[in-house]
């Protein structure tokens, strides 16, 4: 590892301690003074993406994850407002208990020490990661990819400031190079960086997995399905898959395949119509094709293969899989989904209820579009990333995710024989 390197990680890891001592109000009024800031260098921060966006292809799914203007600015600086105000996760008792012998025993919620961020094109993954850090009481080393460098520098400079400006030490965070040459000191950084989070494509996501000698949390990849059950309501279906695919297709939360009960292919035309509009392509098996063969832009209907199931399409595309019963609804996502959100279209209580218990996702939804798995939407102010996982954290990832625990043990004296 290069000694410069070392240098800056090490002085990250001893930022992490210095927050054991900062008062809970100093944590919330460094992070209002960061969303005044956010708000303040709003134009120097958009001349910076204009910069990185002059770069990227248009049609590129990651152009819209990339892009930020006044609008996102502001969510931006809203999110970290609410983190702000968000009760500290830390210093909680989380259980405790007082033994026969006279021990009191309590399990007390701390810091996990320095997180460390690997991500692509989301230069909003800056500031949401320091926020939710710093909240936390964690330092944070980020890895942005080099798509957003100007954007990213633009967003630690404003973080930089307002450390600077609180006397606070500015190693609290550190954007490594936009290179890849740092990334594989990052994930070799044992002692330094405590728990790493790629956020990303799968490609990215399966390198830092075998790559890192440090603990890896996945996130990110999202291959989501909507189940219209046969019970489903025809407008509803419509509605949720509609806000499920065109409100932000280039995210992990959008739809990728609707499975449709066969004895509601009668009601696909319905239900699909209102995509055309906004140009969503449709990758169908037969019967559904033959359905909507002659109802919907055949530039925009083609015939699916096997590659468009098990696809995180992150743009304006969809495939559609029909079922006999609910066991094959179910055994098409088993097959297929990544573990992100799974969503149930349906009147028919049981058949709710079952989906709910069987489907092994992180969030698993009943009649509601799959675009709220979010931090945000989900009432954590903000989120480090959605895990697919299951050890320590599973779905949106807040401030909570972001802490261990100890054992504290009191006594007076006791001895173990």
């Amino acid at each position: 590892m290069m000694t410069s390197l070392t240098e800056h990680l090490q002085a990250v890891k001893q930022a992490s301690r210095v927050l054991a001592g900062i008062p809970e109000w100093d944590i919330e009024d460094l992070l209002l003074r960061l969303a005044d800031k956010l708000e303040k260098d709003a134009d120097t921060i958009l001349e910076a993406n204009q910069k990185d966006l002059a770069r990227m292809d248009k049609n590129d799914p990651k152009y819209d994850r990339l892009l930020l203007n006044q609008e996102r600015i502001h969510a931006i600086a809203k999110d970290v407002r609410t983190v702000a105000g968000l009760p500290s996760p830390v210093g909680r008792t989380l259980e405790e208990r007082t033994r026969p012998n006279g021990l009191r025993i309590s399990k007390v919620s701390t810091p996990i020490g320095v997180i460390g961020v690997i991500y692509e094109a989301r230069p909003n993954v800056t500031v949401d990661s320091f926020s939710l850090c710093f909240k936390s009481r964690n330092a944070c080393t980020l890895k942005g990819g080099s798509d957003a460098s100007f954007s990213n520098e633009a967003l630690a400079a404003c973080i930089h400031q307002t450390l600077r400006d609180a006397s606070i030490p500015k190693d609290m965070l550190l954007l490594l190079p936009s290179d890849r040459s740092a990334v594989q000191e990052m994930l070799h950084a044992r002692g330094f960086i405590d728990m790493v989070i790629p956020r990303g494509s799968q490609k990215l996501i399966d390198f830092v997995r075998e790559e890192a000698t440090i603990p890896v949390i996945e996130t990110g990849t999202g291959i989501v399905h909507i189940y219209v059950d046969k019970s489903a309501d025809v407008d509803r279906a419509s509605s949720i898959i509609f806000n499920a695919k065109t409100r932000r297709p280039s995210v992990c939360n959008t739809v990728d395949t609707v499975i449709i009960h066969e004895d509601r292919l009668r009601d696909l035309s319905k239900i699909m119509n209102p995509l055309e509009a906004s140009h969503v392509h449709i990758f169908a098996d037969k019967p559904a094709f033959d359905q909507l063969h002659g109802s919907y832009d055949s530039s925009l209907l083609e015939p699916a293969k096997e590659e468009h199931f098990g696809t995180e399409f992150l743009s304006l595309k969809l495939s559609i899989a029909t079922v006999r019963n609910m066991d094959e609804a179910l055994a098409h996502i088993r097959q297929y989904s990544s573990g992100h959100s799974e969503s149930i279209i349906a009147k028919d209580q049981e058949a709710i209820e079952r989906f709910l218990q069987e489907v092994d996702a992180a969030a698993v939804y009943a009649n509601a579009s799959t675009a709220f798995t979010d931090g945000t939407q989900f009432g954590l102010g903000a989120e480090i990333g959605i895990s697919t996982q299951k050890l320590h954290a599973r779905g949106p990832m807040g401030l909570d995710a972001l802490t261990s625990y100890k054992w504290i043990v009191r006594g007076n004296g006791q001895v173990r024989t």
